[in-house]
């Protein structure tokens, strides 16, 4: 047995394949990463234009999930919308261009430049580092405004709770290791601050035997969907209206003899489609979410 590559879509369907016998598909990850595809250099300047749903769809449907959480149906929800994009790039080029720990390009369907891991295996050891909270770094005192701001701060306990319980279920001794460290990212030419946690849990010695079960178990990942989980899939199903496919995902590599795994969450992602180029986005709400701060966070998501 040697490396696979995997792929699940946000509706659970799944596609694995030896890393060996991969064709059109190109990836990178910490723990292994493919050769990418040759592109013409030097790169173009890239130009990127958006063609958003209007404030005032978004605003219907934030309005459904803030009703929903009055009802107590659901505490955090991940609300997404898809937004048409013309630009100069093709989805390899992008794949070349973007800098992200986790990437992917499939077979010329869609790439991703994901900041944001799943989960990472280690032995019998388990990793997940859920992402909430973002803020420009050039804003003034950003470091302490983004730690102490009362919104960010109960949609990261929501989600840090939600990834806890989703460890207990396949494994023991569940730890927070870092509670709300700060990390850098970049979108485009922005420079942000990201609130992230460190959660750890131990695994049955004999995780690598079953882990495509163990990670269904986990799926959909708790930071694109809501809590409590089922009930908050219930919501996006009827209140985005489209169909999110890989976009919310899960990919990554595992090496099931060296009992290691890698995995990210396939966010910042664009979608070929018989129209035109998609990019899918979205963000947290919670009952103290304001719809336009809301409606401009899906908005600036949508970058390379």
């Amino acid at each position: 047995m040697g490396l696979y590559f995997f792929l699940f879509d946000f509706d659970g369907n799944f596609y694995l394949k030896e890393v060996s016998k991969l064709q059109n598909i190109y990836f990178q990850t910490p723990l292994f990463s493919t050769t990418p595809p040759p592109v013409e250099k030097p790169l173009p300047t890239p130009y990127l234009k958006k063609f958003p749903i209007s404030y005032s769809h978004y605003l219907h449907a934030f309005r459904e999930v803030q009703r929903e959480i009055s009802k107590g149906n659901t505490y955090l929800l991940n609300l997404t919308f898809p937004t048409p994009i013309e630009t100069n790039y093709t989805l390899s080029q992008i794949y070349h261009r973007t800098d992200a720990p986790f990437k992917l390009l499939f077979k010329d369907k869609f790439v991703c430049f994901s900041p944001e891991r799943f989960v990472k295996i280690e032995g019998d050891q388990i990793s997940t580092y859920p992402m909430k909270g973002t803020i420009d770094a050039q804003i003034p005192d950003a470091r302490r405004k983004i730690l102490e701001n009362p919104k960010e701060m109960a949609e990261h306990l929501m989600v840090v709770d939600l990834l806890r319980n989703d460890l207990g279920i396949i494994g023991k001794r569940v730890r927070v290791e870092k509670f709300r460290y700060i990390d850098e990212i970049y979108a485009g030419d922005r420079r942000l601050l990201q609130v992230s946690s460190k959660i750890t849990a131990q695994l049955p010695s004999d995780w690598h035997r079953h882990w495509v079960d163990l990670l269904r178990q986990l799926l959909p990942a708790g930071s694109i969907s809501g809590t409590p989980k089922r009930k908050s899939v219930e919501i996006i199903r009827r209140v985005e209206g489209y169909e999110r496919g890989y976009y919310t995902g899960i990919f990554g590599v595992v090496d099931p003899e060296g009992k290691r795994l890698e995995s990210g969450v396939i966010i910042r992602y664009i979608e070929k489609t018989p129209t035109g180029l998609v990019y899918k986005s979205g963000g947290g709400i919670t009952s103290d979410s304001n719809p336009e701060e809301e409606y401009r966070e899906l908005l600036q998501k949508v970058y390379f």
